[in-house]
């Protein structure tokens, strides 16, 4: 049971984004559309998912004099898997995540949780807490491209919900990823206090 605790912190209590306030640097350059967010968000819990339970497997082989580079290894090795995948079956995608992608090895969310977590866990707590943190921080990304596509440009998923010439620029620039940010984070910690 506690297992499954560890899966619902990282999308509620301890979302990434939201409360823990990690992977700022995706989060703010991604999100100007829901579909980035969201394809970002699930390109990370693939690494989150995937490192958890690989680093968790070879915990006691791995020298604590070489603990932290041997993890980046293993991050950056998904990190690869997904880039190209992405590159192959989803080219728009990547082509509009860009430089973002490669980042993903040095986010602090996955390196966090696997120096955090998964060193010291069992393989299911490692998968259940790695897909838990993945699954808040799509959540997050996609609930802040979500809002930002609609206030910027009146779409959803690229869906028009009202006329583009009704939409502010501003929330498709960089100060809007600030200023819908701020808003959720104020929003999301009174519904945690409630």
């Amino acid at each position: 049971m506690s297992q499954w605790k560890n899966f619902s912190k990282g999308f509620i209590k301890e979302n990434p984004v939201f409360v823990l306030l990690l992977g700022m640097c995706p989060t703010l350059g991604v999100t100007s559309s829901a579909i980035n967010g969201l394809g970002m968000g699930l390109a990370t819990t693939f690494v989150l998912l995937m490192s958890n339970i690989v680093i968790s497997i070879f915990k006691n082989f791995i020298p604590n004099k070489v603990k932290i580079p041997s993890f980046i290894v293993i991050i950056a090795t998904l990190v690869t898997v997904v880039e190209l995948v992405m590159q192959a079956y989803i080219p728009a995608l990547y082509k509009s995540l860009g430089l973002f992608i490669p980042l993903i090895v040095v986010n602090c969310i996955v390196l966090g949780r696997a120096e955090a977590f998964a060193s010291k866990n069992t393989i299911l707590s490692s998968a259940l807490d790695g897909l838990g943190m993945g699954l808040g921080f799509s959540f997050a990304l996609t609930l802040l491209g979500a809002a930002r596509e609609f206030l910027g440009s009146g779409k959803i998923f690229s869906m028009t919900v009202f006329p583009e010439n009704y939409g502010m620029l501003l929330f498709v620039l960089a100060p809007g990823a600030f200023i819908v940010l701020g808003y959720l984070i104020a929003l999301i910690r009174r519904l945690n206090k409630s």
